[in-house]
């Protein structure tokens, strides 16, 4: 087989073995766990080989096309530079957290089904991740949506379809929004929706029609924001953590908002093209719509007691980093975007992975609820404290890289605007810093009378759930002393090198 075929295993064999399990549904744990792990760490094995691969040789060499409609419209796949930040953020967290899910899960029912989406959803990630046009980002980015679904609503109480209804007509909607931005840049772009390094508008054609451009960009960007969870369109991410925890860290570390961040970088760096919107109407709103969700979801993560969606609010504010940097128009923007992207898909899987031990093993779901857990629950509380001290930004972990590279590409634009950008994340980082060590203070040094009864009978979870937990903590730690070398190779990046 030739080898520009790799390249549709990763995508293909996960979507094909999660079909395989929904009609196998094998009723021996073992066999299924065996399964369900051997297909996570096939397809990542494949996703890291085609990025080795296309990094000593180039793009081209895996370079594929599944379907051609036309001969300018196809859905064709090909890893570059942010491909290949994306895909291995991917295929890195998803074996360990499905470690994790696999004990989870154990006493929630439906597991044959809930994996085999489970597996579908790492086949459609990596699509979104490797895909070589607008066409077949879009294509995989709907699919996402499908695929997560019954995953968000894998209970099917009232609440989970509440949540589920939110959250497909939240995301259809705002794919409705983006899907114009890519029929503009088809008629208005050099005639093809390659994703290409500093946009794909043809000059001629858009001398006269800069405004109907602009506008356009906009909505896209908010269409593609809505999976970022961009303020106003936030609602369905905090409703979505009635899903099953392992879930909850995938949709916040990984696949959706992650999904909704990279589809913003591509069509601001790679379709309407960071040059073309620089100073312009439309980078001032899209730029104070980010600013403005960096404080809105720190304050509510603030007031929220809920532990799932505090951590929820948590990513709306998060998220907007991210969007702030893309939003400056600049390499240094893209690699400070990026390089939030990277720490923060660590820290807040992780984060969710002990919010989910702690509801395991607890049931208790309320800050309040968490008084001397750090004494019974050592493991858990330890690592959510690494991890928490990483989103606030203290040196040398991962959260100070990325707000750092955000600051200096913000300062260095010379945008009034991202200033007050800056401000913001100056008055959210407060705000972190207050409602995560809120829960730590709460753990360690409690106050009033203590419950020793239920103490008594709350512990660490068992080595399947708290192994991967001290990894993820682990890997993020490590990540961050090698900042140098994430950074460098991220401002290659961003200049087009790899």
């Amino acid at each position: 087989m030739p080898v520009y075929r790799l390249l549709t295993f990763p995508i293909l064999a996960p979507i094909l073995l999660g079909l395989g399990l929904l009609i196998w549904h094998p009723v021996n744990r073992r066999v299924r766990s065996i399964y369900i792990m051997a297909a996570c760490l096939l397809t990542s094995a494949l996703s890291f080989l085609c990025i080795v691969l296309t990094y000593q040789h180039g793009g081209d060499l895996l370079a594929c096309i599944l379907v051609r409609f036309s001969e300018a419209f196809s859905i064709s796949l090909r890893i570059d530079g942010a491909s290949m930040v994306y895909g291995a953020i991917v295929s890195c967290l998803w074996p360990l957290v499905t470690v994790y899910a696999l004990d989870y899960m154990s006493h929630e029912g439906h597991e044959s089904r809930f994996f085999a989406f489970w597996l579908m959803a790492y086949g459609v990630v990596l699509g979104v991740a490797y895909s070589e046009d607008f066409l077949s980002l879009y294509l995989f980015y709907e699919l996402l949506t499908l695929t997560t679904l019954p995953l968000v609503m894998h209970s099917m109480d009232e609440k989970a379809r509440y949540a589920g209804r939110k959250y497909v007509i939240y995301s259809l909607s705002g794919a409705a929004f983006a899907f114009i931005g890519l029929v503009f840049l088809l008629n208005y772009g050099v005639g093809h929706l390659n994703f290409t390094y500093g946009g794909v508008l043809d000059p001629n054609l858009v001398v006269g029609q800069e405004d109907t451009l602009l506008l356009v960009f906009t909505a896209a960007f908010f269409g593609f924001g809505v999976k970022a969870a961009i303020f106003p369109f936030h609602g369905w991410l905090p409703d979505a953590s009635v899903a099953p925890t392992p879930v909850s860290a995938l949709l916040h570390a990984v696949a959706v908002v992650k999904a909704g961040a990279f589809a913003v970088l591509r069509l601001i760096y790679f379709g309407f093209g960071a040059d073309f919107l620089h100073g312009t109407w439309a980078q001032a709103v899209v730029m104070t719509g980010t600013i403005v969700t960096i404080v809105y979801g720190s304050a509510r993560a603030l007031r929220t007691p809920h532990l799932k969606r505090r951590l929820a609010f948590s990513t709306v504010s998060n998220l907007s980093y991210i969007l702030f940097a893309f939003t400056l128009m600049s390499p240094a923007g893209m690699v400070g975007g990026m390089t939030h992207m990277v720490y923060h898909a660590f820290i807040k899987i992780t984060m969710f992975c002990c919010a989910g031990a702690i509801i395991h093993c607890s049931g208790k779901e309320y800050v309040y609820d968490l008084e001397d857990f750090g004494r019974v629950m050592p493991v858990v509380f330890g690592v959510f404290t690494v991890v928490s001290f990483g989103l606030i930004g203290v040196p040398p972990l991962g959260g100070f890289a990325g707000k750092w590279m955000i600051s200096e590409a913000a300062v260095a634009s010379g945008n009034t605007l991202a200033y007050v950008g800056i401000a913001a994340l100056i008055l959210s980082t407060l705000l972190t810093t207050l409602y995560l060590i809120t829960i730590v203070a709460r753990a360690y040094f409690p106050i009033g009378e203590l419950d020793t009864a239920m103490l008594a009978k709350v512990h660490d979870p068992g080595r399947t759930m708290t192994v991967p937990l001290v990894i993820l903590a682990a890997s993020g730690v490590v990540l961050a002393l090698c900042s140098n070398q994430v950074i460098g190779f991220l401002q290659m990046v961003s200049r087009g090198v790899v």
